[in-house]
């Protein structure tokens, strides 16, 4: 009786060193936290990104409803300036308006492959188009304090993307997933409840 008890014991510790995150495996642990982050998951994207929208379409539908319900955690959309021809105007727009419709950048970048090859007043008409933002409320609102500071805080998100490219999800500002460690939908979740609960 001993012996099993002393086996199946092993086999929970075992179990549970499986399940455990592995540093530098499943997730990096930021040497600068980002800023505002705390309590959130935190994706960082582009729309010029064929990655990022895969994962808007097949990844985010099935675990963000989940870790924001069951792990409390809010969703942190940062857009990343730096990818994209027209990355700085987009992070902009999209700052200014919150993600009202990022789909129909993805839409129109990966689906009708559109490249905006007329400059960037026909990105802005796709933008526009679909938010019900006209040019002149954008010109002003990207003006705006909280629109340059949202844009501000989100250009520190070069450096988390340069780790491993974009997806990036952070939890809690200090977490960094290993995307590549992901093999299903509950084990993201699980990873990310693993992570949250780190200090």
């Amino acid at each position: 009786m001993f012996k099993k008890t002393l086996f199946a014991l092993g086999l929970s510790v075992i179990a549970a060193t499986a399940m455990a995150a592995t540093e530098g495996t499943d997730y990096v642990k930021l040497d600068k936290p980002m800023v505002n982050a705390e309590g959130k998951l935190t994706k960082i994207f582009s729309y010029d990104c064929p990655f990022c929208f895969k994962y808007d379409v097949g990844v985010d539908p099935k675990v963000l409803p989940r870790i924001e319900k069951e792990l409390g955690l809010a969703f942190n959309p940062v857009h990343l300036e730096t990818k994209g021809k027209y990355g700085r105007v987009a992070s902009e727009f999209l700052a200014m308006c919150m993600l009202k419709d990022k789909d129909a950048i993805y839409q129109a970048y990966h689906k009708k492959g559109e490249r905006w090859t007329s400059g960037e007043a026909a990105f802005l008409k796709t933008l526009t188009d679909a938010t019900g933002i006209s040019l002149d409320e954008f010109n002003k609102a990207k003006n705006d304090e909280a629109v340059k500071a949202l844009c501000a805080e989100w250009k520190t998100s070069y450096d988390v993307a340069k780790i491993q490219g974009i997806p990036a999800y952070v939890v809690n500002g200090k977490y960094l997933i290993m995307t590549k460690s992901i093999r299903n939908f509950d084990g993201m979740v699980n990873l990310v409840k693993e992570l949250k609960e780190m200090k």
